[in-house]
């Protein structure tokens, strides 16, 4: 990452990473308390929703500036993460369980981290 920086090229995806997991639970919670036919019933659902797809909307931005700075090739797998985070935070806060297959993904998904920065380095 000599070129494009820790902030750019690491910090700044994992960040987008992070908060996209956060509206994922945000999304999970929202749809608990909402009813689509009657949207402003549950006042709390609805803003849970706002606060969900506010997070999201500034994840894009950050991810947008990252793009213009960074090779999408070179970021793009950091994203793979929100599929290792969005499960472990629905266990921490839902108690929803994780099975053998999900420490399985979760093992392939940082093998292939593995292997992606090996080959990039050469």
């Amino acid at each position: 990452m000599n070129r494009i920086g820790l902030g750019w090229g690491l910090f700044a995806p994992l960040g987008c990473v992070v908060v996209i997991a956060i509206g994922q639970l945000l999304f999970k919670t929202a749809s608990a308390h909402l009813d689509f036919r009657r949207p402003f019933a549950e006042p709390a659902g609805l803003l849970t929703l706002m606060v969900a797809l506010a997070l999201y909307a500034g994840a894009t931005l950050v991810w947008v500036a990252v793009l213009a700075r960074a090779p999408l090739s070179r970021v793009y797998p950091i994203m793979a993460l929100s599929f290792v985070l969005v499960p472990l935070g629905s266990y921490i806060v839902f108690k929803e369980r994780l099975g053998l297959g999900y420490w399985a993904g979760t093992a392939l998904i940082l093998a292939g981290f593995m292997v992606i920065s090996v080959t990039r380095a050469r």
